[in-house]
């Protein structure tokens, strides 16, 4: 397993569009175990392949708490079934808009088709904060992140504070 560098907005290959998956074989699965490792080390609870570089369909996650034992959960082309008409507005952060957390609503359940870390087709009722992690991940899949559902106004606010210190950093 292998620590990989996280993209940061506004980078442009987070609006890339990830493909499909052709099979669930072991550089698969290697390239889950590192974006586990890599999401446990910045530290976040969900990983987008994409989001180190991968315009893969590949998610990651883990909702256990810093105490509890680690319950990490592999998607592989995960489509999205019958999210409910119920919305439900939670706080959201970004590994890769580090440092901002705003408020995002999103439909408060959903069914979740996949494949699994061997490549079993799977289905998952989701509610609560899997439900919106799950959702907020696969908007990565897209090209999509969470600031933009946003207002313009605080979503140029926010790509404009990260581009300046990206600058900072590159000059240091």
């Amino acid at each position: 397993m292998a620590l990989r560098p996280i993209i940061t907005a506004p980078d442009p290959r987070l609006r890339e569009v990830s493909k499909p998956v052709e099979k669930v074989d072991d550089a698969l699965r290697a390239l889950m175990d590192d974006m586990l490792e890599t999401m446990y080390d910045a530290p976040g609870i969900g990983l987008a392949a994409i989001q180190i570089g991968v315009p893969k369909r590949v998610i990651v996650m883990d909702l256990a708490g810093k105490d509890e034992e680690p319950e990490p959960r592999y998607f592989v082309n995960p489509e999205i079934l019958d999210p409910s008409e119920e919305m439900q507005a939670y706080e959201e952060g970004c590994l890769s808009v580090p440092d901002y957390f705003d408020e995002v609503e999103r439909p408060a359940r959903c069914r979740v088709k996949y494949l699994d870390y061997n490549g079993e087709s799977q289905v998952l009722d989701a509610e609560g904060m899997l439900a919106i992690c799950i959702q907020h991940e696969m908007d990565h899949l897209e090209g999509v992140l969470f600031i933009d559902y946003l207002s313009r106004l605080k979503r140029e606010r926010v790509l404009k504070k990260l581009k300046k210190e990206q600058r900072l950093a590159a000059a240091s």
